[in-house]
């Protein structure tokens, strides 16, 4: 069964595992390399209490800021339905790591903000009337999306990663190491892609859902799963991996299997909102906000 990419903007796994992301991948440098010519690019990362949270900005950098005074105020545009970047509370109200990421933007430019609710499928035409300004929804920046709007800088990416059971005695993930040991993957993948490439010698077992890739992996039948790390990370953090499970080794960012990030997408043309969106993401990143956000959402973090 092959991947389903739900063009132009979020990359969903293929089965029903709907709730977490399907995410991308964003501008990088050269992290890390096996066997020579194996380069993999990874951002920046900053640990806290035993996890990392990364950096898309670069801290030596610069920063001006902007003319503002064409930005009287921010109409962000989002969706509900994609935790936990953007979801709908009990009572009603917009919350998620998008949501306060949009929040400590509007506090940085000290400009008034408001978070309006769209449908997907919505989001680009509402900005393109005027109905909006930014779209803050965790939109991959690729070919298609940029003929149709302008991005900031990339705010995030979905790594690939190894999950092995904590039992294992495994902890080198080099395909030296891993050699002919047997890893659950998605089945027509990027995540089988990348296996493919760098990893000849694995015993790839196919699945057709996350879920059951998951579920070998706990009931011991693989050695290890290998796949999106927000969803692995989800899973880790939650009830049903039962604390069986962890993440080794470093993430993986190579461009050419995960994709381009997502960024904050402005009207075509709206150079003066896309560079002050950029100046407010190197900001919060430099203070150390952007690590306080990621730490709240992703407790067990993709990186």
């Amino acid at each position: 069964m092959l991947v389903i990419e739900k063009p132009p903007h979020k990359i969903y796994e293929a089965g029903s595992f709907h709730v977490w992301a399907r995410l991308v991948a964003s501008r990088v440098f050269v992290a890390m390399m096996f066997l020579g010519s194996f380069s993999v690019a990874a951002p920046q990362l900053h640990e806290s209490m035993g996890s990392q949270a990364p950096s898309f900005w670069d801290p030596n950098r610069t920063i001006e800021k902007p003319d503002l005074s064409a930005v009287r105020q921010i109409r962000f545009l989002t969706e509900d339905d994609f935790p936990p970047f953007n979801f709908q509370l009990p009572d009603g109200q917009l919350s998620g790591f998008n949501i306060d990421l949009a929040r400590a933007i509007c506090a940085e430019l000290d400009i008034p903000c408001t978070i309006q609710r769209r449908n997907w499928d919505l989001l680009t035409a509402s900005l393109n009337d005027n109905s909006g300004d930014a779209i803050i929804a965790s939109m991959a920046i690729n070919a298609e999306t940029r003929q149709q709007v302008d991005f900031t800088s990339p705010y995030f990416l979905t790594p690939g990663r190894f999950v092995f059971r904590r039992d294992s005695t495994l902890k080198d993930i080099t395909p030296k190491a891993l050699g002919d040991r047997p890893v659950a993957v998605v089945g027509g993948s990027r995540y089988e892609a990348f296996l493919t490439a760098f990893y000849p010698k694995l015993v790839r077992m196919n699945f057709e859902t996350p879920a059951l890739a998951r579920n070998a992996l706990q009931t011991g039948r693989v050695q290890a799963v290998f796949g999106d790390a927000v969803t692995l990370s989800y899973w880790l953090n939650g009830q049903e991996a039962a604390n069986c499970c962890e993440f080794r080794g470093d993430p993986f960012t190579d461009p050419r299997f995960f994709g381009d990030g997502v960024g904050i997408a402005v009207k075509k043309g709206n150079t003066v909102l896309r560079r002050a969106l950029d100046y407010a993401l190197a900001r919060i990143a430099r203070r150390g906000m952007f690590s306080e956000l990621y730490f709240k959402y992703f407790p067990i973090g993709p990186f």
